[in-house]
């Protein structure tokens, strides 16, 4: 039985992605550091993103789930590294709990024509 989501969804000028985690391609959970395992949520993001026929420079939405909020600036650096131009509009949610620690990211998109405005920090 296929799982009840979808890893992407466009609608009206939006394309939605379904939260990642750092799940391998041998499908098992990676082992490591915090670093390693949002590289692979990126990475997993990444072929998502590649699926709907865009990448990390058409993100202008992005939400990230951690537990422990000390991993803040682990994250941020290693998720950095996945964007070359603007980065998008991102918060950080410091949650109780996930299942198996994991962190999930999910982004948004629009891709109307592609041309996203961004502002300056």
């Amino acid at each position: 039985m296929p799982l009840p989501f979808s890893p992407y969804l466009e609608k009206n000028g939006f394309i939605f992605t379904s939260g990642q985690v750092h799940i391998t391609p041998v499908g098992k959970l990676l082992e490591g550091t915090i670093e390693e395992k949002t590289t692979q949520v990126m990475k997993n993001l990444e072929e998502v993103l590649e699926k709907a026929g865009v990448g990390f420079k058409d993100v202008v939405k992005s939400t990230v789930y951690i537990t422990d909020i000390s991993n803040y600036g682990k994250v941020s650096e290693t998720y950095a590294t996945f964007f070359t131009e603007n980065f998008p509009a991102r918060e950080i949610v410091c949650v109780k709990a996930l299942p198996d620690e994991i962190t999930p990211d999910e982004i948004t998109l629009s891709i109307p024509n592609r041309n996203v405005r961004f502002s300056a920090t």
